[in-house]
């Protein structure tokens, strides 16, 4: 049986934000591509996450400039169904060569002739160039610590849906970043009792004198820092568009019941360590949060802006218990814990991209998403040409970039010399 094989200039792999914004780019440019999807578009949007998430930022933010929420109000937070569904309606608007329900099995580099074969759950594919648009929540990450062995339910924030999935009983949160954060919030209002491990974070304001932080960083030129500041790489931010949009802090969470407890060490079977850092952590995320209010107030006397005082802002929760006399040690069983769930991140996987486009660890090698691999290109990473590229807005203007790259590359490889001009000139037409 002969397998058909498809040509294609351009291959993209995924169809999340990061592939949509790549095959309208790409269209712009006039590159013919295929975007290839294992399930519907912006499927982690609606099957990824729990089931009141909303996006972290607002709806006048957290777009692409060529499509608005029109049921959104700007001010407020899309629900993750209307996020996906602003995706479908988006690749629509530009008629987008989208192909779902297929699998991406393997991409290797052809030899002795230019580009890659990659074999689909549909059949082959050759292509000059391929976009690993897959993004970074790939694989779900649950440390080595994790309890073996012991009788209690341990899901990822990966799985996580809403507090009627976990068994009675406490729970545990391992993580408080977004995810772990709001993932506690919920359990908590749901009448649980909420242990939550808070390591090493950041803790903005959700907004600051009548403007969202994501504009505060916009005006501030935080969002185009070019790189992680060093010592920063596992420090999580701890920031929510739940129920409005409010301002996180863990001290006001424990004083409405929660227990806050310092990293998480270890496990004895089902006694948990934590580490004495819970005040070290609160602290810095203080820090962190005073030092965007005062960089706020100095870029709002410096431009003369008429915008409200917020003196609220600064006020401080006293100290709880958990934080004065922090836990060290729990025995779970007897604290009645009997879901532990790890908001821990994750990995990315590229086993199926099998170029020479990684490092020794294993993370793609690429300058603003160009691989060091000639004719493959990431999109959708952390950091990928500044801090705001995960954000939906900055997947945007990354794929602008890696787009003008691949139209650049196609002109330099379109050039013929003057004996080759004047072959196509000369050349015999047939009868």
């Amino acid at each position: 049986m002969t397998v058909e094989t498809t040509k294609i200039d351009t291959l993209v792999v995924g169809a999340g934000q990061a592939g949509v914004a790549m095959s309208e780019h790409l269209s712009k440019q006039g590159v013919p591509h295929l975007v290839l999807e294992r399930s519907r578009i912006a499927e982690r949007w609606r099957t990824g996450r729990w089931d009141s998430l909303v996006a972290n930022g607002p709806a006048w933010h957290d777009r692409f400039p060529g499509l608005e929420f029109d049921d959104v109000s700007p001010d407020g937070f899309a629900a993750k169904e209307r996020v996906a569904d602003y995706f479908e309606a988006y690749a629509r608007k530009f008629n987008a060569p989208i192909r779902t329900g297929v699998e991406v099995k393997s991409v290797e580099r052809n030899v002795g002739r230019p580009g890659f074969t990659v074999h689909t759950s549909e059949g082959v594919i050759e292509a000059n160039r391929v976009v690993a648009a897959t993004g970074p929540f790939q694989k779900p990450v649950i440390p080595a610590i994790a309890p073996q062995n012991v009788p209690f339910t341990q899901i990822h924030s990966a799985d996580y849906r809403n507090p009627a999935q976990l068994p009675e009983g406490a729970v545990l949160v391992v993580g408080a970043g977004s995810s772990g954060v709001q993932i506690a919030d919920e359990l908590q209002r749901a009448g649980k009792q909420v242990y939550l491990s808070v390591g090493a974070h950041d803790r903005p304001p959700r907004a600051y004198r009548n403007r969202d932080f994501c504009w505060w960083l916009g005006v501030l030129g935080e969002w185009d820092q070019a790189a992680m500041k060093p010592g920063r790489e596992h420090v999580t931010i701890a920031v929510s568009g739940a129920h409005g949009g409010k301002t996180i802090d863990f001290r006001e969470l424990a004083h409405r019941g929660m227990t806050l407890v310092g990293l998480t060490h270890s496990f004895d079977g089902a006694v948990a360590t934590f580490q004495p850092n819970l005040v070290e952590n609160l602290t810095r995320g203080d820090e962190n949060y005073l030092a965007l209010l005062e960089a706020a107030d100095a870029y709002i006397e410096r431009n003369g802006l008429d915008l409200p005082q917020e003196p609220e802002a600064r006020r401080v929760f006293p100290d709880p218990e958990c934080v004065t006399q922090p836990i060290l040690e729990l025995d779970l069983a007897k604290a009645g814990v009997t879901t532990i769930i790890w908001a821990t991140g994750f990995a990315v996987d590229y086993s199926w991209l099998k170029v020479d486009a990684f490092d020794a660890s294993g993370k793609p090698q690429h300058q603003r998403g160009v691989s060091s691999e000639p004719g493959i290109y990431f999109l959708g990473l952390p950091w990928q040409s500044r801090r705001g590229s995960s954000f939906i807005w900055g997947v945007w203007h990354d794929a602008k970039h890696v787009a003008d790259h691949i139209a650049t590359q196609r002109k330099y490889l379109d050039y013929r010399d003057a004996s080759q001009r004047r072959e196509t000139t000369h050349s015999p037409v047939s009868a």
